[in-house]
């Protein structure tokens, strides 16, 4: 198999296929496809086409295309089947996380009644543990399926209980030790268990330096941990310190997918996780709230401008450089508070010494605000004859780079040393309101530079 670029001409080329009814060659195109692929595909098809594109894949095959089929198609995918049929056809046969997200985007009603028709309890049981974990939590995104062994095992039983537990786990990362208790106690390799004697114990070639997260850790922890330590897998425990499942990096990077989703929908000014899909009102309920903030700043920019009434009426050019200072603030604030989310996103920016970071979000404000100051005083003085327009702008110009790149830097950190999204801080917020200051530092220092003149 190879990867295939889904594009229009391949969707038209399937749609014409099932038209015609050519089921040979819809078989023999599915079959080089790897399910992501086919995913996308279906993504991109009418339902009753993606039903008919499911129809022609085998049952393991039609398990990964679902996982990775968007979430609205999937469910109406599933609604052609019943609660047994779903349990029988797929949840029987799926990874106990991918089975848990399967689930848990089901109605609540739904998702009892597949569970209960489940032939294998033990697994029902198990599936109703993960779905009652809450979601973005470590719990939520972990699969059940892992290799472990006891402690006080020797090499040679340790590799035959390897043998049994396999029929269960696609990938063997590393063999979980655990004691009498199920608590985890730390890992060991295949190389280990190859090249030791049969008769030692576990306790003699294990490595007792294992990470491992709390079930109720959130996800950005876990992202986080996968990330500082390379890790490909990631044991979980539950409060006792007994081992209760396992995160792989594929479900990682799902996660930080979706974490960077988040907070760039909340730096562009919409407030909660949304897709395209959406209907129109939770699109707009999504969207609203940070526009009436900025109609509101809008509202008090004209309020502040009428304040400075009496300025405009004497000094009209002033009025020209308003949108350029208002601009700039709010494209150096944003600038500055990006930075600062995405370090604290990757855990790479920490709270503490937050006045170093300010004073050197100040050097450089200063930097940069002297530089564009230069060049706009130099544009002033070449194409305008008010020395004092020229002076006020390239001084207003700097001093607001300054203040937006320290407010910009102050208000995220702020934000989430008192526990909350600094995302939110980006975009709209702090662009209202460097827009709101800007106008006050512009028209202030003007009123001084013109009545010193």
């Amino acid at each position: 198999m190879e990867k295939i670029q889904v594009d229009n001409a391949l969707v038209k080329q399937f749609r014409l296929l099932l038209q015609t009814e050519n089921i040979a060659e819809l078989g023999l195109q599915l079959s080089q496809m790897y399910a992501q692929d086919i995913a996308m595909l279906i993504n991109r098809l009418p339902i009753d086409e993606s039903r008919e594109i499911l129809g022609l894949l085998n049952k393991d095959k039609v398990i990964k295309v679902l996982v990775n089929m968007d979430e609205e198609d999937r469910a109406q995918f599933l609604s052609a089947y019943s609660p047994f049929e779903i349990a029988d056809k797929f949840i029987e046969h799926m990874d106990s996380d991918d089975a848990a997200y399967l689930l848990n985007n089901l109605p609540n009603k739904i998702k009892e009644d597949v569970i209960g028709q489940l032939q294998d309890v033990e697994y029902a049981s198990s599936l109703l543990s993960l779905t009652n974990y809450e979601e973005n939590t470590a719990g939520s995104l972990m699969a059940l399926e892992l290799v472990k062994v006891r402690i006080n095992q020797t090499v040679a039983e340790c590799i035959e209980e390897i043998r049994t537990q396999d029929e269960n786990v696609d990938n063997i990362y590393v063999v979980y030790v655990v004691d009498d208790f199920g608590r985890l106690m730390g890992i060991v390799t295949l190389k280990n268990l190859l090249l030791a004697k049969y008769d030692l114990k576990v306790s003699e070639v294990y490595n007792t330096e294992v990470i491992a997260v709390a079930a109720s850790a959130d996800v950005e922890e876990v992202a986080n941990l996968t990330k500082k330590y390379d890790l490909v897998v990631l044991p979980v425990v539950d409060v006792l310190g007994r081992l209760a499942g396992r995160i792989t990096v594929d479900d990682v990077v799902d996660v930080i997918k979706e974490e960077a989703d988040e907070d760039y929908q909340l730096m562009s000014g919409i407030t909660s996780d949304v897709d395209p899909t959406d209907s129109v009102f939770d699109l707009a309920k999504a969207r609203l709230p940070w526009l009436i903030i900025g109609l509101l700043g809008g509202i008090a920019s004209s309020r502040f401008l009428g304040m400075y009434e009496s300025e405009i009426q004497i000094h009209p050019e002033m009025a020209f450089f308003i949108p350029l200072i208002a601009a700039m603030g709010g494209n150096v604030g944003v600038q500055s508070s990006a930075i600062v989310v995405q370090g604290l996103a990757n855990d790479t920016l920490g709270t503490k010494n937050i006045g170093q970071k300010i004073l050197k979000e100040l050097r450089l404000g200063l930097f940069n605000g002297l530089i564009c100051a230069l060049l706009i005083l130099a544009y002033n003085l070449i194409f305008n004859d008010s020395l004092e327009l020229a002076l006020t702008v390239a001084i207003a110009l700097i001093t607001v780079i300054i203040f937006a790149s320290v407010f910009g830097t102050f208000i995220p950190m702020f934000l989430n040393r008192v526990n909350i999204d600094p995302a939110i801080a980006t975009g709209p917020f702090i662009t209202t309101s460097n827009d709101l200051l800007g106008i006050v530092i512009y028209f202030s220092i003007g009123r001084m530079l013109y009545q010193t003149f």
